[in-house]
């Protein structure tokens, strides 16, 4: 596995080795040895999910805060989405800063998303099965979000405003400097 850092304090890309022939492929997609030789992290994963999108679907920004924020390791596992993070510790070096990548079932890249960061994606592709893990349980009392359009942040999703397909909760998240400040 090959890790590259991301312009953000913390966040980083992970790369599998993915072993290709007639048949097919095969990667190893995690496993807590390799995740904490290559990071230096003992990172607990205590929670998977997953979801299915179609073309143009935004999810995020979201985020826990406090006792119960989530540390993430993102991947897609069909289609293509542009993953977006962005840092909201008050106390980081990048805080308010952003960072975007494109993430396929080709290239297989997962980004580590740590505690106190805001997470996005929108599909790229006709449809995206999204996976990812989190090193704390969801709590719905616990959940925050920032505007996907925050003026702020000025986020490139990579689409026209017309083909995002955005829920009714996440277009009501508030701004950057309301959730954050």
């Amino acid at each position: 596995m090959e890790l590259q850092q991301t312009t953000l304090k913390d966040c980083f890309i992970l790369k599998p080795r993915i072993f290709q022939d007639e048949r097919g492929f095969f990667s190893e997609t995690y496993n807590k040895n390799t995740f904490k030789e290559t990071t230096g992290l003992d990172i607990d994963f205590v929670q998977d999910n997953q979801s299915s999108s179609t073309y143009g679907v935004l999810r995020g920004l979201h985020f826990q805060k406090g006792p119960m924020a989530q540390s993430k390791l993102v991947r897609v596992v069909k289609g293509k989405v542009l993953d977006i993070v962005v840092d909201i510790r008050k106390d980081s070096e990048t805080f308010g800063k952003h960072f975007s990548i494109v993430l396929d079932d080709v290239e297989q890249k997962q980004l580590f998303v740590p505690r106190g960061f805001a997470h996005g994606f929108v599909t790229l592709s006709e449809t995206s099965v999204f996976a990812y893990k989190c090193d704390n349980f969801y709590d719905k009392t616990s959940e925050g979000g920032i505007s996907y359009k925050d003026a702020t942040l000025q986020l490139d999703w990579h689409l026209p405003e017309e083909a995002l397909i955005i829920s009714e909760k996440d277009q009501q998240l508030p701004t950057f400097k309301e959730a954050i400040l």
